[in-house]
C-alpha cells in the first residue's frame, strides 16, 4: 500500500461505478476486472494453494466470487463454490452463468458441510452490509473462521460497514482485503481495522482522473512514510530556540508519572526546551529521570503566568486531576491564549464547560470524546470518523481519536486515518506520550491538524517499532527511545 490512501464512502464508489457505464464501459465488465484481478492477488499470495471455497452472497460481491471462481478455474485451481442465496443483479446472474458454463457447480452455503480447501474467498456481502448478519450467515461465518484457513475478502470483510469499520454483529476477518475502484474508511479503523487484515486496492482501469466531482474522498489513510512530508531534515547549523519551548502541566499528587512521560516525549520529539509543572512528587520522578527537563512545582500567580507567557504550546492534561489545584492550572492554560494540547482530565473539564479552541489539539479516547459530544463510548465506536468530524466541528479543533485506526479530524480538513500501532499500546501511559509528541510537532512550527496526524502517526510508529510484532507487556515508556527513529523518516 503507498504511504497516502484516499478512502471513500460507499455511494462514492456507486457514483464511480455509474459514471463508468454512463461513459460506456459495457455492464459487467467492471466485476469480470474484480474478479480477475482478485484472483491474480490470490495467486500471487498464496501460489501453493490448490483448493479454494469461493463463497459468493447474492449481490454484485458474490457475482465477483463467481468470476474469481472462473479465473481460478482456468489456473487450474480445484474451486468449490457455495452460494449464501441465488444472483439478484443482472451483472451477477450472468458471472454465475459463465461459471457454469466453464462446468462449475454451486452448493448451498451449509455451515455443517464445508468444503476441505486451503483458502477462502469471501464475496458474500462487501459493500452491502446494512445490519447485523442475521442469524443463517452469522454461523456460516462462524464455521468457515473455525476452519482456519486464510481468508480473501472482496471489497471488505462481511460483517463490517464499509464506511464506519463498524461491526453490527458477526464477522469473517480477512488475511488479505483487495478493495475495488478505491479503499473504504471502514478498512482502517474500528473493527475493520482488526478485520481486514492486509489491504490492497485494484482500481479496475479507473483511475482518480476518471471519478466524476461527486467521489471526493472523504479520509485518507497514513502510513509512516508521510511523515518525511512535514518533517525535514534539519539544517546543520540549528539551535534550540528554532524548535519551540513546550510548558507541561500535570501531575498530580498519585500521577506523576503522566507529567514525567508527557514531558520526556516532548523532549524526545524534538522541542527545543521542555518545561513542566506539577506537584512536588512529579517534579522529583521528572527530575531524577530526565534532568533535561526544567520542572518546577506551581509558583505564586505572577509565576505561571510567567512560565505561560514564555511557553510556545502547553501540554495540558496528563496527571491533571480533578481537585482545585488542577483547575487553577486548567484556567489559568486556557486564559493564556497559548496553543494548547489538551488530554486526559482537561478534556473532561473541557467537557464540562465546552468552548471553541480554535488554535488546539484535542485527544480524547473514545469515553473521553462521548464526554465531550454528549454522548456514550458506544455511539462513538459505531461511527469513530464521523464522531472525531464532529468533535472538530464543535470546538472548532484539530482532534485526535485515540484507538484501532486512529482518526485525525479538524474543521475544513479531509480526515485522517491512521493506518499504524497495534494493540499493546492500549496500556496505561501511551495518551501521556501522544500528548507530548503532539506539542514538541506544534512547538516546532506545525499547524494543528498536521502536528495532530504526525504526532498520531510517530506515536503509532514508535509503538510498532518498540513492540516488534510482541504486543503483550508493551510500556507507554517503551516507546520514548523509539521516538526518535519515526521522527527521522
Amino acid at each position: 500500500m503507498p504511504h497516502t490512501l484516499p478512502l471513500l464512502r460507499t455511494a462514492a464508489l456507486r457514483a464511480i461505478e455509474r459514471a463508468a457505464i454512463a461513459g460506456g464501459l459495457p455492464p459487467g465488465e467492471l466485476m469480470r476486472r474484480a474478479g480477475a484481478a482478485a484472483a491474480r492477488r490470490l495467486l500471487e499470495r498464496w501460489p501453493e494453494v490448490r483448493q479454494v471455497g469461493v463463497l459468493c452472497g447474492p449481490g454484485n460481491n458474490g457475482g465477483d466470487g463467481y468470476e474469481l471462481a472462473c479465473v481460478l478455474h482456468e489456473a487450474g485451481r480445484a474451486v468449490s463454490v457455495l452460494a449464501f442465496g441465488a444472483p439478484r443483479s443482472a451483472e451477477a446472474r450472468a458471472a454465475a452463468a459463465r461459471w457454469a458454463a466453464q462446468g462449475g457447480a454451486v452448493a448451498p452455503a451449509d455451515p455443517q458441510a464445508l468444503p476441505e480447501v486451503g483458502l477462502w474467498v469471501d464475496g458474500l456481502l462487501g459493500l452491502g452490509l446494512a445490519r447485523a448478519p442475521e442469524a443463517g450467515l452469522a454461523a456460516l461465518l462462524a464455521a468457515v473462521r473455525a476452519t482456519g484457513r486464510p481468508v480473501l475478502a472482496l471489497d471488505l470483510p462481511t460483517g463490517i460497514e464499509a464506511d464506519t469499520g463498524a461491526a453490527p454483529g458477526a464477522f469473517l476477518p480477512a488475511t488479505l482485503s483487495v478493495a475495488f475502484l478505491a479503499a473504504t474508511p471502514g478498512l482502517f479503523t474500528g473493527k475493520g481495522r482488526e478485520a481486514a487484515g492486509e489491504v490492497v486496492v485494484e482500481p479496475l482501469g479507473l483511475e482518480v482522473r476518471d471519478w466524476p466531482a461527486e467521489a471526493r474522498p472523504v479520509a485518507q489513510a497514513l502510513r509512516p512514510a508521510a511523515l518525511a512530508a512535514v518533517l525535514p531534515p534539519r539544517p546543520l547549523d540549528s539551535h534550540k530556540g528554532q524548535f519551540g519551548r513546550v510548558l507541561c502541566l500535570g501531575g498530580a499528587e498519585g500521577m506523576a508519572g503522566a507529567l514525567v512521560l508527557c514531558a520526556e516525549a516532548a523532549a524526545r520529539s524534538g522541542a527545543g526546551w521542555v518545561e513542566a509543572i506539577g506537584s512536588p512528587e512529579a517534579v522529583a520522578a521528572l527530575l531524577a529521570r530526565r534532568p533535561e527537563v526544567m520542572a518546577r512545582v506551581l509558583p505564586a500567580p505572577e509565576g505561571l503566568a510567567a512560565c505561560l507567557a514564555r511557553a510556545d504550546v502547553l501540554a495540558l492534561g496528563p496527571g491533571l486531576g480533578q481537585d482545585a489545584w488542577g483547575w487553577e492550572l486548567f484556567t489559568a492554560a486556557l486564559a493564556s491564549g497559548r496553543p494548547l494540547v489538551l488530554d486526559a482530565d482537561a478534556l473532561n473539564r473541557l467537557a464540562a464547560a465546552p468552548r471553541p479552541l480554535p488554535e488546539a489539539v484535542l485527544t480524547p479516547h473514545p469515553g473521553e470524546a462521548a464526554r465531550l459530544l454528549g454522548s456514550d463510548t458506544a455511539a462513538v465506536q459505531r461511527d469513530r470518523l464521523g464522531a472525531a468530524i464532529a468533535l472538530a466541528a464543535r470546538f472548532e479543533a484539530a482532534v485526535v481519536l485515540k484507538g484501532a485506526g486512529s482518526v485525525v479530524a479538524a474543521p475544513g480538513k479531509t480526515a485522517v486515518l491512521i493506518d499504524a500501532g497495534n494493540p499493546g499500546m492500549a496500556s496505561a501511559g501511551m495518551g501521556d506520550v501522544l500528548t507530548g509528541v503532539v506539542a514538541a510537532l506544534r512547538a516546532q512550527g506545525l499547524p494543528p491538524f498536521e502536528a495532530a496526524w504526525a504526532g498520531a502517526l510517530a506515536h503509532a510508529a514508535a509503538g510498532d517499532r518498540a513492540a516488534a510484532g510482541r504486543c503483550r507487556g508493551l510500556l507507554a515508556a517503551d516507546l520514548l527511545p523509539a521516538l526518535g527513529e519515526a521522527l527521522n523518516p
